[in-house]
Parts: structure tokens; sequence; C-alpha cells
């Protein structure tokens, strides 16, 4: 089938959802066009590697202060900032008549308008992929932020993201989301006769040909190491709970412990903290894979946020046992305590932490079997024949 891919951004190994769909797709036999914005040199380079995914790549620069001019817009609307954010009236023109294609596919709340204008304006079934419930993020950063920024955008958009979410979600012939708790966050949010078949769940995977055991590779005694973006308001947020509350409880029965911090852009607040000899901030990495096959386990202390954590997926993947919280374990079906470990509170989690690190028998069989619980659950040509699945149904309705 011919599919047009719309993302708002460029998918990279990054952005992984919508780049390893894409893949998967095109490696199915679909004709994948996508239409996407890009803001930098590094975007184009991502660009040119993409083409060698797809059959075509339409793309459109969108500079960041044309996308900080459509928020301050926004704000005169009854709209989300977020909807506004990566809206280029010229982009749809770019791509001109669709009615070729079999089904456009529209990724996350901005570029939600993307997919309202080519359901408005031509016959060609339209999914779009929520992604994650900004609504159910927003609500839980409004209450347990450490950033400023995050609360801040969230005191902004809250109201208008739960109108506009709950409005969205009657307006496509199917629309995605990553976990089941995100399903339900959006259905609260409809005032309209929306049925629980019309959302459907599909995970996010892992390269599992990337993200994969290193045998070569002896894991360190008493090493911990927690992966993200670290100037994202959810991350910052976790690491600031980790280092402030686990970690003091950690370091009082395992003194030499030693913590990564390791991801992209730290704020401030976490740079300060690696001034402490134990604790090492890496900012950017051009690989995670070897911090995570020297660790001695993943810590998530996820305090809040929305869909499926990618952090704890790639631990996994690699064969790294995982300790997180219950936020995060809820889009996750893997069994505690043997394919990875929950843990709710400061106590619980240093406690299990510290096991892992002294029962290094037991912290094998974790990594051993979540690892498992990826290939069965988590391998992105599983998934994408799921999505496959759907456009089907739309298609042939």
């Amino acid at each position: 089938m011919k599919v047009l891919f719309v993302v708002p951004y460029v998918p990279n190994l990054i952005r992984v959802r919508p780049y390893n769909l894409i893949k998967s797709l095109s490696a199915l036999g679909h004709e994948v066009t996508v239409l996407t914005l890009y803001v930098n040199q590094q975007d184009q380079n991502d660009i040119e590697s993409l083409k060698k995914l797809c059959h075509d790549v339409v793309a459109m620069k969108m500079p960041t202060w044309k996308s900080l001019l459509n928020s301050v817009k926004a704000l005169f609307t009854s709209d989300p900032l977020q909807s506004f954010y990566s809206w280029e009236p010229k982009l749809v023109k770019e791509i001109g008549d669709v009615s070729a294609f079999d089904v456009v596919h529209v990724e996350h709340l901005r570029g939600a308008k993307y997919g309202l204008y080519f359901k408005e304006n031509f016959d060609v079934p339209v999914v779009w992929d929520s992604v994650d419930c900004i609504s159910h993020l927003f609500e839980q950063a409004s209450k347990q932020s450490k950033s400023f920024f995050g609360s801040l955008i969230t005191k902004i958009d809250l109201k208008r993201t739960r109108r506009y979410e709950g409005w969205l979600i009657s307006q496509f012939d199917k629309v995605l989301v990553t976990s089941a708790v995100d399903k339900a966050a959006l259905l609260e949010l409809s005032e309209q006769d929306v049925t629980n078949d019309e959302i459907v769940v599909l995970p996010n995977g892992v390269n599992l040909d990337y993200f994969k055991p290193d045998e070569s590779v002896a894991r360190e005694d008493s090493t911990l190491v927690v992966t993200g973006k670290m100037s994202y308001h959810a991350n910052v947020t976790m690491v600031l709970n980790l280092i402030n509350q686990i970690m003091p409880k950690v370091w009082e029965t395992v003194p030499d412990v030693k913590l990564y911090v390791v991801g992209k852009d730290p704020s401030p607040e976490i740079k300060e903290a690696g001034r402490d000899s134990k604790i090492i901030v890496t900012g950017t990495v051009d690989d995670m894979r070897p911090y995570l096959h020297k660790a001695t386990l993943a810590v998530a202390p996820v305090v809040y946020g929305a869909g499926i954590q990618n952090k704890v997926l790639e631990a996994m993947a690699c064969g790294t046992p995982v300790v997180t919280t219950p936020q995060s374990a809820r889009a996750i079906s893997a069994v505690s305590d043997q394919e990875f470990c929950i843990a709710d509170g400061a106590e619980e989690f240093a406690a299990k932490t510290v096991r892992l690190i002294q029962d290094r028998m037991f912290a094998e069989k974790i990594g051993q079997a979540g690892y498992s619980f990826m290939k069965r659950n988590h391998d992105w040509m599983l998934i994408s024949d799921r999505l496959e699945e759907v456009y089907d149904g739309i298609i042939h309705s």
C-alpha cells in the first residue's frame, strides 16, 4: 500500500517511533512517503539517511523562531500551543493531492493539524498517532515537575490540551497510543461517543539488532546508569529524585556505587550534581549502548510521564537489569522481580537497587529474562505487522 507518513520533526535514531515504523513498513513492502519539517543541518543529514529507508521524503525548513511565533499566535485562540508549534501551511501544498495514497499516518499532537487538513480536503483515511496523552502528562507535571519551564508550560496549556485532545480523538479514522494508560486517559477526555476500539494501543519497540546484549563486555561492579534527554522536564525531575532521595540510601549500604547520568543537554541542576565524584554526568554521547552494557543495572525512578519509557525498553534489550517505578511500569507488561523490578518509594527503590548490586546471580537472571521479554513483545517488525492490520482495517471498512 502507499502510505503518507507525516511527522512534524525529522525521524532518526533518537526519535525512535516514527523512524522504526517507517523503516519496518518499508521492509514489509509498502511504499512510504515521509512529509516532515527540519530545523538545522543535522536534521538535513538525518533526512538523507531516511531517504535510504523509504520511497521518498518531502521536507521543508521550519526555523525555531517560526515555531515560537506560531505558539504566540496560539495564545490568542483556545487551542494548545503544541497544536500550532509545527504548523506550516506551505508543507501541505508541497505534497499536493494525497488522494493517490491509501492511508495517511500523522504523528503527535504537533502534527494533528496536518491530519485535520487532509481529512477535510481529501477522501483518504487518516490515522492519528497521538503517541502519548499529553493532557495526562501535563496533569502530572503541574503537580510534580521540578523544572520551572515544565511547570510554566503546563499551567498555560493544560486546560487547552484537555479540550483539544478530547475533541481530536473523534476526528480521525483511527487513533494510536503507546500504552493502555494513555488510551484510558484519552477516552476520559472525550465528550463524543468514542468507542473503545477506535483507539488502538501500539506500543513502542526497540531495534533489537542495535540494542542487544554484548557478551564481550564485562559488567562493572556497583555501577548504575540512568539515561534520557536531560533537559526534558520529566527526566530532570526523575534524576533529581534519584540523586536527592534514593542514592543517599544506596550509599549508606554500598558507599562505592557510581552513578552515570547519560543523555544530552543536562539541566543546570543535574550539572551541579555532577560535581560529586560519584556522579558522572556525560552530556551527549555518540552511543548509549556501552553505558548500558557495562552497568550493573539501569535505574529509572520515573516520577511522572506518559506512554512507554524507551529508556527502560532499551536497557532491557541490552540484557541490563532494570529498576523502575510503577509510573513507568504500568505501560510495560513485564513481570516484576522476574523480568524487571518495580519499586514504589525511595526506600523500596534503594533496597531493590542494593539487592541487584549485591546479588549478581539474581541480577543476571533479571537481565536475561528482560531480554527474552523484549524479543517476544517489542520487536519493531512485530509492531509494524500490527500497524499494517490497522491500515487494512480502515482502508477496507
